[in-house]
């Protein structure tokens, strides 16, 4: 289980930074979508969970967890 612990480290990071970007996604889609045009909740939902959405969040989640990691090393 020690072994696999970095890997799960690097799971709970990566899925914490995907969460906040969807969560930062949905806010300013939503609220622009809602406001422009009327739509709803639902619709922002299905506009902002794509295949590419998520590949940006992957990168930018592998990134960032990269970035942190070797500030955490240097620090």
């Amino acid at each position: 289980m020690k072994r696999l612990r970095p890997f799960w480290r690097a799971v709970v990071e990566m899925g914490f930074i995907i969460f906040l970007f969807y969560s930062n996604l949905l806010m300013s889609e939503f609220t622009g979508t809602n406001s422009a045009h009327g739509k709803t909740l639902a619709f922002a939902i299905g506009d902002i969970f794509t295949r590419t959405d998520f590949s940006i969040a992957v990168v930018c989640a592998l990134v960032g967890y990269v970035f942190f990691e070797f500030l955490r090393r240097k620090l």
